[in-house]
């Protein structure tokens, strides 16, 4: 049959058709007429009635959710911790914001749900404004914004398809919004929507079975892609001597510089095998653990291997014959995890790297040359579009030592560019400091003569900005806000073309060296916020770690989660760390000490006296001052307005909790700092893990010499001695010895005028003697 025959059949059967078609339509139209038209059901017949769920809609959409896969399991994370800092305000007709998140490379998405918190304007027009959802480029959902739920708080939950989720991912929020259905301004004030930062995103996820294999470090241990705390056990055969501690904080200060702003805790096990996920695991000589079959070894050797407990876990088997093989196995995960390859390897040969130098931590601001933001921030990151774009934000991490008496300042050379503007206009771009306003730079238009590029797309501008280190702390953040004016060219001609842009140049440098580095001390809101002064070498070779005797697992994991803390702070692991007890205490004389106590720490009792605050059993001691009604002190260049004077000494019986930082000039040798971490019980020293680790980015509430941690909250005290750190040139060693001795001054400077007015007397009467016999 040819297709002319097909078409005619095909017609003629619609004829026929039709009309039966239509006749069932009518009567169903009918049917649902009379139905419409029957008086309803009694209360009494509808509770007699048995439920039908082939006629009751609730029965047919409410379907029972499928059960999750064995291992699977839900999480969320909220946009603030996808880097949305602040609430995502959409304004004008069109308008968009994107955050990005990521999926863990062994977790399978089985679904994705957008917990969305958001409020938009009274005055838009239903019918035509509306946001879109949109993972990488592809519309997930549109919601609809009705007049009933304008102005106030909506929470709603979106689907995103799986599918569209890859391993890098962006997700969109784009806000639609019109306020007349004639002539509009696209940039009205009623044009917006804002969506908090605290909506969530829900995934479920299933592991995914990872290989033996040592190439994939440091996966499955830490996926980048995770934004989430990293939580990683330490396994040990038996109670680690102090080697086998050096070795695990090297490990540890490690995984903590790869977790950065996330954060990083760590539990200690010994003998034990988490039930669940993966774990580091130390062995030294013939140790073994039950349900581990790892085999000899003939030196410093590493081995991946699966979780006897959990098919899905791993276990890494650091390995030594001896104490120094295994510190050799752990600066090779630390310092080559590119190089390893396969199930299990022995390290034959690890070169010594150099000795580290004061203040050369990859994570902070080199004091020895300009740095370039290129250096600090990918250059896609430095990029921005639109009327009312992003923030390009460029995180510093300044060594908190630096010496900056009368409010010295850090020198920015910043080259920016931009789209050129039309004509004169209130277009700037505005520099912020953590939020504090620094300086407003024109965006000039095109025919400015300074600024004129010829046939050159963007504007080009160079800028010298002098911060003042007031205004910048340990972590710091430029921010640069490019504000374009809209010009607008009359009724019903206003139309937003996308084609403005802005750029920071990544060859805008920093440079702070020109500082010298001197400090106030004791300052624990540098160490909470930097390590400082144990990272001041970022290998923490002049750090020694003094451990409570008989230290348990609770000790233990409160060691390793403060190297990570510091390993954080530098991005480097601490291999040259030591690991000691009070007992040999005077063998690390010349380091600074890091003190754990739990209880059973003799330090604190010995040095009770040189501490502005002790714990001894249920003998609680502590010197109060004016730091609180003085806090601007601590803030400020000025260390002169760190010394601030006891006025209390406070001690108290008490069988209650008290968890404590206490910072303080080391005993055994001057210039040296102690910092002990220490609870009346071993629980209490994850309270002060914790804070430490919010501390990092809720703003120094750890200061002064003495931080008591409770409930969650901080009080922080200042006891009486002060010793200074660090090193000036001889000039600023002058100016600060007299400025803190104005009345010696005084003294030198009498005495000066009077040696002067000696020396200009005898001149003179020489002088007229010689006129004399002339």
């Amino acid at each position: 049959m040819n297709q002319g025959s097909g078409k005619k059949v095909q017609e003629h059967s619609t004829r026929r058709l039709l009309p039966s078609l239509l006749s069932s339509l009518l009567a169903l139209g009918l049917h649902a007429g009379v139905a419409h038209a029957a008086p309803a059901p009694t209360e009494a017949s509808a509770e007699s009635a048995p439920a039908d769920p082939a006629h009751d809609p609730a029965a047919l959409t409410a379907e029972a959710p499928a059960p999750l896969p064995a291992g699977a399991y839900q999480y969320e994370i909220s946009l603030r911790e996808l880097g949305a800092r602040f609430p995502i305000r959409l304004a004008g007709v069109d308008s968009s914001n994107t955050v990005r998140f990521s999926t863990r490379a062994d977790e399978e998405l089985l679904g994705a749900r957008l917990k969305m918190d958001y409020a938009y304007s009274p005055s838009l027009i239903t019918e035509l404004s509306h946001l879109k959802v949109l993972v990488n480029d592809e519309v997930t959902s549109t919601l609809a914004l009705p007049k009933e739920e304008a102005g106030s708080q909506v929470s709603k939950e979106v689907e995103l398809p799986p599918k569209l989720v890859r391993d890098y991912n962006r997700l969109n929020l784009q806000l639609i919004a019109h306020y007349t259905m004639e002539c509009e301004d696209p940039l009205h004030s009623s044009l917006w929507a804002n969506v908090s930062n605290d909506t969530k995103l829900a995934l479920t996820v299933a592991p995914i079975e990872m290989p033996n294999d040592l190439a994939i470090l440091p996966r499955p241990f830490f996926d980048a892609r995770d934004v989430r705390r990293l939580k990683l056990p330490f396994v040990f055969a038996a109670t680690p001597d102090n080697a086998t501690l050096e070795a695990a904080g090297t490990l540890s200060s490690w995984f903590g510089a790869l977790a950065g702003f996330r954060g990083a805790q760590f539990s200690a096990h010994v003998n034990a095998i988490p039930a669940q996920g993966s774990a580091i695991v130390l062995l030294t000589g013939g140790q073994r653990l039950a349900g581990v079959d790892a085999g000899d070894i003939t030196g410093p050797t590493l081995q991946m291997v699966a979780n006897p407990n959990d098919p899905y876990g791993k276990l890494l088997l650091v390995r030594g014959r001896n104490a120094e093989e295994l510190k050799t196995a752990a600066a090779a995960v630390s310092l080559g995890t590119q190089t390893l390859t396969g199930e299990r390897a022995t390290i034959t040969k690890l070169e010594p790297r150099a000795a580290r130098r004061p203040y050369d931590a990859p994570n902070w601001l080199r004091s020895d040359r300009p740095v370039r933001f290129g250096e600090l921030v990918a250059t896609q990151d430095l990029n921005v579009a639109g009327y009312r774009p992003d923030v390009v934000n460029v995180d510093l991490r300044l060594p908190p030592d630096l010496f900056a008496w009368r409010d010295k300042h850090i020198p920015i050379n910043l080259k920016y560019r931009y789209t050129p503007r039309p004509a004169a206009d209130q277009s700037t771009l505005n520099v912020q400091v953590e939020g504090q306003f620094l300086r407003s730079l024109p965006l000039l238009p095109e025919t400015t003569g300074a600024y004129r590029r010829l046939h050159a797309p963007l504007s080009e501008a160079e800028e010298l900005i002098m911060m003042p280190v007031s205004l910048a702390g340990a972590h710091s953040t430029l921010q640069f806000l490019y504000f374009y004016d809209y010009v607008k060219q009359g009724e019903c001609r206003d139309v937003i073309i996308d084609n403005v842009r802005g750029a920071i140049e990544p060859d805008s440098t920093i440079d702070i060296s020109g500082f010298s580095h001197y400090l106030a001390m004791p300052d624990l809101s540098a160490y909470a916020r930097s390590g400082f002064p144990f990272t001041r070498l970022a290998d923490l070779a002049e750090t020694a770690v003094v451990m409570p005797d008989g230290a348990g697992e609770l000790d233990l994991a409160a060691y390793l989660t403060l190297m990570g803390r510091l390993g954080e702070s530098t991005g480097y692991p601490g291999t040259a760390v030591t690991v000691t007890q009070a007992a040999n205490v005077q063998a690390v004389a010349d380091k600074d000490l890091l003190v754990i106590d739990s209880g059973k720490q003799p330090l604190t009792r010995e040095w009770r006296e040189r501490m502005p605050a002790n714990l001894a059993g249920e003998s609680h001691g502590f010197s109060i001052s004016d730091l609180m009604a003085r806090s601007f002190g601590w803030l400020s260049p000025d260390p002169r307005e760190r010394e601030v004077k006891t006025r209390a000494e406070i001690a108290q019986q008490t069988r209650g909790a008290s968890n404590l930082l206490t910072g303080f000039e080391s005993p055994l040798k001057r210039g040296r700092s102690v910092v002990v971490v220490s609870a009346s019980n071993p629980d209490g020293l994850e309270a002060v893990t914790t804070a430490l680790m919010q501390d990092r980015y809720s703003g120094s509430r750890i200061s002064g010499s003495v931080s008591l941690v409770r409930d969650n909250q901080v009080t922080s005290l200042t006891g009486e001695h002060t010793y200074y750190v660090g090193s000036l040139t001889i000039v600023e060693s002058l100016y600060w010895f007299f400025s803190r001795h104005p009345v010696l001054l005084l003294l030198l400077g009498l005495v000066s005028v009077v040696l002067l007015a000696v020396v200009v007397y005898f001149a003179l009467r020489a002088r007229a003697k010689q006129r004399l016999q002339a």
